[in-house]
């Protein structure tokens, strides 16, 4: 092990991640020239599409320092996600490895999520290259990085390297720093077992721990830090060997999820997959598990031999939805074909789940939960363009936990099922910690725009002259309100941002109602803040009353909260003149047409449904 060195890159989104990633494979020979291209890791369409990474991809890299004449080093990279959304696969990538490097775009310096990961990287004790990015651009700052850089870590300057991904210049210094930096792993649990082995005294002491030989004791362990599917092979998990050794055909199992399994193959990626004899401690690889049900495999858990009698490794978490919004088929023919979609995506993702559910309108669909906006976006994106689905999708929500009168607890997350205020004592909402990162001259305007979306304020922290710091707590609800397009509107998009859900709160919220012909129509139902009861009931009926065709009758509109209406619209019927085949003749004849007509437009409007057509819906509650 002392010649492998494991490390991720930790990076803000579109800060040279991926292209400082293809410089090292171009650089380690691991892929030939005429087979590169840009973002070699991104190997799904939209991740190199959006320009971001979206699936955490492994990659062995073979390097050998002092002028390539020295020693041959394995260099395993796991390039990880920047988005705060997988901030949990991030946090268990960084588990795998003992180095990682901070890589800050020159151009944009230090940002909000470059801080959160960070702050995972030294829990976990790794070790911290500093690396500033994008250094050949025209628009680089590279002294008051540098000097940002050298605050927020408290080094010195000279610390810190220079790259470019776009020119490979520095790219290879930083592979030697890598080797030089990073420390080798270690399998310190089956080091310190078989130093107990040799130090027993006696045969009595040895059989008391029903072994027979020193490999007895080295049980394979080993974190999944991402996995995939297969239609032939099943779960593929990608791993770090922790400690022991692990071959085709070895009978091994999920430790979270208490699933045993034999291992079909096992091996490397680099960065395509390749067979290999045996997986060993220190080393980062695949094992293909033959596993074809959804939810067995999950970030975190921990494979081991099937006779491992100990705990999991630690920092397991099972990740919970942050976000939850309807998917429903354009076309009610393709809701088998959508459930199966959703199933297949749920092999590789087990941070997504869904649930059947029906609307009057919509027909049958699935309720989603998803990490966050970005999650959404993704899930929702491939599911059209992998499986060529066209979808409706609904506004997103969260969860509240709802405490009834009568001492009961329930948790809903979508507005229709909202009890009734009279029924609730008291309601509960997510609410996260933040931070925003601005130039100091924006400090002012996002401070307004934090009490706007009912935030609390916390610490200011100012790095070099450039950029500040704020971080602050807000509830969840408010963060998904459009904070993050006000904030990039009031910074002129020089603001950036990182939080995590930290906990529970009481929440002053309501269901708002919208009413058409005095009927409540429950697609349309939202949860909004108390304070917004007014301006969110007036939006509404505007807006609605804008798309509603017009019925023969006279129709009111009304938006419902707290027990009263908070805003009403009337439209008015279409007029028809009955009378207009008729020229001339009686007068008495034209006014009973017409009081014929009122009557019945009154029974109308009495005993009448609105039709409301599907596209009507599709404005008001899509949100894709």
């Amino acid at each position: 092990m002392e010649n492998i060195r494991n490390f991720s890159i930790i990076a803000h989104i579109d800060h040279g991640k991926s292209t400082l990633a293809d410089r090292m494979l171009e650089l380690t020979g691991t892929i030939e020239e005429r087979r590169m291209r840009e973002q070699v890791l991104d190997s799904m369409e939209l991740e190199r599409e959006r320009g971001i990474t979206i699936k955490m991809q492994p990659v062995r890299m073979r390097y050998c320092a002092s002028n390539r004449s020295g020693p041959e080093y394995i260099l395993n990279l796991i390039d990880t996600p920047g988005h705060i959304d997988f901030s949990y696969e991030v946090s268990r990538a960084l588990g795998a490895v003992e180095g990682s490097i901070l890589l800050v775009d020159a151009t944009q310096g230090i940002q909000a999520q470059t801080l959160t990961t960070l702050g995972m990287a030294r829990s976990a004790g790794l070790k911290i290259i500093p690396v500033i990015s994008k250094i050949d651009s025209s628009l680089a700052q590279v002294g008051e990085v540098k000097e940002e850089i050298s605050q927020l870590l408290n080094i010195e300057g000279s610390e810190v390297l220079l790259v470019s991904g776009k020119t490979g210049e520095g790219v290879e210094a930083l592979l030697g720093e890598i080797v030089r930096r990073v420390p080798a792993p270690t399998d310190t649990d089956s080091t310190q077992k078989v130093a107990e082995f040799d130090s027993a005294k006696s045969e009595k002491q040895l059989s008391q721990t029903y072994l027979l030989s020193k490999s007895d004791l080295i049980v394979f362990r080993a974190l999944v830090f991402d996995f995939k599917y297969s239609n032939h092979r099943g779960v593929i998990v990608f791993v770090r060997v922790f400690n022991g050794s692990v071959k085709q055909g070895n009978k091994l199992k999920f430790k979270v999820a208490d699933k045993e399994f034999q291992s079909l193959e096992v091996g490397i990626l680099a960065p395509e997959e390749k067979k290999v004899t045996e997986l060993s401690a220190g080393e980062i690889g695949y094992i293909v598990t033959g596993i074809k049900e959804p939810g067995i495999a999950s970030v975190g858990d921990t494979i081991a031999s099937s006779a491992d009698a100990g705990p999991a490794l630690a920092g397991y978490d099972r990740p919970h939805p942050v976000v939850w919004a309807s998917v429903y088929p354009e076309n009610q023919d393709y809701f088998t074909a959508l459930k199966q979609a959703l199933s297949r995506l749920r092999l590789s993702d087990s941070a997504f789940s869904f649930e059947e559910e029906f609307s009057g309108v919509l027909g049958r669909g699935f309720r989603a939960g998803f990490l966050g906006m970005l999650h959404l976006e993704i899930v929702t994106e491939r599911l059209r363009r992998e499986f060529n689905l066209p979808l409706v999708i609904t506004l997103p929500s969260i969860t509240y936990r709802i405490v009834y009168k009568d001492g009961s607890e329930d948790k809903i997350y979508t507005p229709s099922f909202f009890p009734e205020d009279h029924l609730i004592s008291s309601i509960w909402e997510p609410w996260v910690k933040a931070t925003v990162i601005v130039p100091p001259a924006f400090i002012n305007r996002v401070i307004q725009l934090l009490y706007e979306f009912e935030a609390e304020l916390g610490e200011t922290n100012d790095f070099g002259e450039a950029r500040t710091s704020l971080t602050f707590e807000m509830p969840l609800r408010e963060l998904m309100r459009g904070f993050f397009d006000k904030l990039k509107s009031v910074t002129s998009g020089f603001g950036s941002i990182s939080y995590s859900v930290s906990g529970e709160r009481l929440a002053d919220v309501t269901r708002l109602d919208i009413l058409i012909a005095d009927e409540v129509v429950p697609a349309f139902a939202k949860i909004i803040s108390r304070k917004q009861v007014e301006t969110e009931s007036e939006s509404d009926v505007d807006k609605l009353a804008a798309v509603l065709p017009r019925q023969m009758f006279t129709l009111k509109i009304q938006a419902k909260a707290l027990g009263r209406i908070y805003a009403s619209r009337t439209l008015s019927g279409m007029k028809k003149d009955v009378t207009q085949h008729m020229y001339g003749g009686d007068i008495t004849r034209k006014m009973k047409l017409r009081e014929k007509q009122k009557k019945g437009k009154k029974r109308m409007k009495e005993r009448g449904k609105v039709n409301i057509p599907q596209d009507v819906f599709l404005k008001m509650i899509r949100r894709g």
